[in-house]
């Protein structure tokens, strides 16, 4: 998957903020973020539960919106801000302009409707002037591009009948039936086998090729960032704390929480007998989120700032060709890859 020529993004996240109201207090689950996605790229956006990944997916299309959640900043698809739509507006936007490809796909299908039905619904929604002929004809044709077989006989069976990583093909048919210029795919690949996933991997990268679609990949999978990606977003505690090219975040990583995330899984430089590397700690409350930078409990460089990281929270600025978030200096941050922790 490769980065599009086209310099103007498809989407632009412009300082994102989004809370939740609770009976415990506000929960601050997206903090200012920003970032733009372009035409035929792949972006991964990687961090532990509760940075705020699908929170942040599930705001591009609307799907968060109620009267206990506050969202401000911009959503801009092709221009149009989608925060400021009315709900005809984002209805026909949602699906056809951007589709997500959620991450349980048997909750995302619906029991009591056949899988030919359900791709057919999805292209009628934004095509109301189909015929039922053309609809299943339309259905049997994603069937086949996913790869299901016998799809003759298939359309008309019930999500129940399939396995987990055929649902999970159908719920790919459902998001690319319309052709949609971005793609979301919030871990796509959870609970599958490797076999499986490598497989579903391998359809989403085809499948965007044939559309010439952007893709935004949220996951915590680090080997599946390495794989299909070209750009990478970190999030944590419900911030970006580091955005760089998949060389730059695996080769030098500029954030000490990337760093950490890279120690705690496996490579093929490890070892057989090396044992990963925990980062300290849990992830902080977003009720009660520590003062200053939110990674400064558990972060082994911040006694060495004096105070600072805990009273001011970093901004993201440029370190070489990436941008991160921290408050250590630029040369010990190009240096935060052989450092000794």
């Amino acid at each position: 998957m490769t980065s599009g020529g086209n310099h103007q993004p498809i989407l632009s996240v412009r300082n994102l903020e989004v809370t939740f109201g609770t009976q415990e207090g506000e929960v601050k689950a997206v903090q200012g973020v920003s970032f733009d996605v372009f035409q035929g790229e792949t972006i991964g956006i990687v961090g532990e539960s509760g940075s705020g990944k699908s929170v942040t997916a599930n705001s591009i299309i609307r799907l968060n919106f109620g009267a206990d959640v506050r969202i401000s900043g911009e959503i801009l698809l092709d221009g149009r801000d989608i925060l400021t739509m009315t709900e005809e507006e984002i209805r026909k936007v949602r699906g056809k302009d951007v589709a997500m490809i959620f991450q349980d796909p048997l909750t995302a299908l619906n029991p009591f409707y056949t899988v030919g039905d359900q791709i057919g619904e999805a292209y009628a929604v934004h095509h109301p002037e189909a015929t039922k002929k053309e609809l299943r004809a339309i259905a049997l044709e994603s069937l086949e591009k996913v790869g299901i077989p016998e799809p003759r006989k298939r359309i008309d069976q019930y999500p129940h009948e399939f396995s987990g990583g055929m649902r999970q093909r159908i719920v790919i048919a459902i998001a690319l039936v319309n052709r949609p210029k971005l793609l979301i795919a919030d871990e796509p690949t959870t609970a599958l086998d490797v076999t499986v996933q490598a497989q579903i991997l391998e359809l989403i990268s085809e499948m965007q090729q044939e559309n010439g679609s952007a893709v935004m990949l949220i996951t915590h999978d680090l080997g599946v960032v390495a794989e299909i990606t070209r750009r990478v977003m970190v999030m944590y505690a419900g911030r970006v704390v580091e955005t760089a090219s998949v060389e730059d975040v695996f080769g030098t990583p500029t954030h000490p929480y990337t760093l950490g995330l890279l120690r705690s899984v496996k490579s093929l430089e490890s070892s057989r007998h090396s044992r990963l590397e925990a980062i300290s700690g849990t992830p902080p409350s977003l009720i009660n989120l520590p003062s200053g930078c939110a990674f400064h409990p558990r972060c082994t460089f911040a006694q060495s700032l004096g105070g600072r990281c805990s009273l001011d929270v970093p901004l993201l600025r440029a370190v070489g060709s990436s941008r991160s978030a921290c408050h250590l200096d630029d040369s010990r941050l190009r240096a935060l890859k052989g450092s000794d922790r």
